[in-house]
């Protein structure tokens, strides 16, 4: 998990008991059918393999990780999982940018020059060695945002071209908690500040600068600065990232709030009109941004691994499995101390997960094929999966629907099951239908403003439009309750979320990793003997992309 989702194992802490009743399952006729096949034993041995010193914490780019993908790609020659990567291999080989930010650099609006980390970061995307924007036009563009479906349109009336927009981070309808705006108080992609990114770069603009505001951003300054300190790994990107904005940057918000008064803007009253329908982009005064980004570049090599269980009778229809298999790889520490990131909990037990699940139709293949994507550089930034959804194996018109595993606790059977980002699509209904006969239950995550759906590797191929589901083991233990489970999970964050910590252990009770592994396999194996296409609900941003994508030739 990357630092943005450790907020999700939080969470659970806080969740309250929820029985759903109004959901409707995808396909009302599957049965459960027996699993004799997926063993808490297989599992348990692959994270503990995963897990093991010897791939030194799994990171991109080293000899563990390239050990680490090996071992996947043998495990799944072993298991009957057919390779589906690059020249009849299991890899897709993916090359790997680190940048860093290096002396000369600045930024500066009029008179003042910003402080890299205090009061802001700033970075750029383009594959070069320098890059530099002058005399650049400011332009407040409220929440960066255009989206047809809600009617919303930051960039109406106004050519951003070699400009540098200023906005706010999250969505109006966070900001009013008006459930007629966007989704209301729930984050959508919109709100993300990867899509403002990513929106400003399509509108010609020269820099971004995004304000950061600590609740509406999800966590602090410090999260901020710190993620964007020192080396960046990124796609070495066919373009070298010419479409991306130039400068991409945060600002505090108090040196926003000064910015906004330097422009002759009361910067409240402009938050209020950004979340007023019908709001127009305002052009801040004489303001111009000059800046300069010297970049210190490297290349590193790493692979996601692919493999296939190919259908029986409609094996060019794909139910996808995802979860990565890299971790943090190994710190300099003083001697004696252990500086291995072995990330079992995150993410050798999803890994597991597909593997097992792709052992288990490769034993008894189901009427669609079943594709299982092991990806690489979460912890950088989602960026296996990213490249995935720029270069997919199989068409993403023929990917019936996905699911993403990541990071279960070895909790022990619950009796509920986490569903983040609920009420997106029509899985979630499916996943009730399997569930129910188990005497289990669906808990939403509580925060759903802090759009922890936005931030694992599934969103790389929603955002292309494919259904996605993010699921996660509960913490309503059946035997010892729910207070045990949420001290189980508290425990792990405190002491072993992202550190050395993170290590397999003989003493774990793999029978609720086991219990999720059943779960998901009966999601896919209802899918893949269907004939259903589950689609994004009406009101999900990634609908209309799903729609579009689905009138597409083969």
């Amino acid at each position: 998990m990357t630092f943005s989702k450790i907020s999700l194992a939080a969470l659970l802490l806080t969740s309250t008991t929820l029985v759903l009743t109004n959901c409707s399952p995808a396909n009302p006729e599957i049965k459960t059918p027996e699993i004799p096949s997926i063993s808490a034993a297989d599992i348990g041995r692959r994270i503990e393999t995963l897990s093991d010193d010897r791939f030194e914490g799994r990171a991109p780019g080293t000899i563990g990780g390239q050990m680490a993908a090996q071992y996947i790609a043998d495990e799944m020659k072993t298991a009957g999982i057919a390779p589906m990567g690059k020249d009849g291999t299991y890899f897709q080989p993916i090359t790997l940018t680190e940048t860093t930010v290096a002396d000369g650099s600045f930024m500066k609006i009029g008179e003042v020059e910003y402080e890299f980390q205090q009061n802001s970061v700033y970075w750029t995307k383009r594959y070069q060695d320098s890059v530099s924007v002058e005399d650049s036009e400011l332009v407040f563009v409220g929440y960066g945002v255009v989206a047809p479906e809600y009617s919303w349109d930051d960039y109406a009336g106004i050519d951003v071209k070699g400009k540098t927009v200023v906005m706010f981070v999250n969505d109006p309808g966070f900001a009013t908690k008006d459930e007629t705006l966007f989704n209301g108080n729930a984050m959508t992609y919109y709100g993300r500040w990867t899509y403002k990114y990513e929106e400003a770069a399509r509108q010609g603009a020269a820099a971004v600068i995004i304000v950061h505001e600590t609740e509406p951003a999800s966590y602090g300054w410090n999260v901020v600065s710190d993620s964007w300190a020192g080396g960046q790994i990124d796609l070495v990107r066919p373009d070298k990232g010419a479409s991306r904005a130039a400068v991409e940057s945060w600002l505090t918000v108090e040196a926003s709030r000064d910015l906004f008064t330097a422009a002759g803007m009361d910067f409240d009253a402009m938050k209020t009109a950004a979340a007023t329908k019908g709001f127009t982009p305002i052009a801040m005064g004489e303001l111009k941004l000059n800046a300069k980004i010297n970049n210190k570049i490297s290349t590193v090599e790493s692979r996601n691994v692919v493999g296939v269980v190919k259908g029986t009778k409609f094996p060019d229809e794909y139910i996808m499995y995802m979860g990565h298999w890299d971790h943090l790889g190994k710190k300099p520490v003083p001697e004696g101390e252990d500086g291995i990131y072995n990330g079992a909990v995150d993410n050798a037990t999803g890994t597991a997960a597909i593997l097992e699940i792709g052992e288990t139709f490769a034993a008894a293949p189901a009427e669609r094929s079943v594709l299982i994507v092991a990806v690489t550089a979460e912890e950088s930034g989602l960026l296996g999966s990213a490249y995935y959804g720029e270069d997919p194996i199989v068409p993403l018109n023929k990917t019936v629907a996905g699911i993403n595993i990541d990071a279960i606790q070895p909790l022990g059977r619950t009796k509920d099951i986490v569903v983040v980002g609920h009420g997106a699509s029509e899985l979630d209904g499916l996943l009730e239908s399997i569930i129910k006969p188990r005497d289990m239950y669906i808990i939403p995550d509580t925060k759903p403003e802090a759009g922890y759906y936005y931030r694992s590797d599934h969103i790389s191929l929603a955002k292309k439009g494919v259904p996605f589901l993010y699921a996660d083991a509960g913490i309503d233990h059946e035997v010892k309750g729910k207070e045990y489970g949420e001290q189980f999970t508290e425990d792990y964050v405190v002491n072993r979320y992202h550190a050395p910590g993170d290590e397999y252990d003989n003493s774990w009770d793999l029978t609720g990793i086991e219990q999720v592994t059943e779960i998901f396999y009966e999601l896919g194996l209802g899918l893949a003997n269907s004939r259903d296409w589950p689609n994004w609900n009406e009101t999900a941003e990634f609908r209309a992309l799903r729609d579009e994508m689905m009138k597409q030739e083969d």
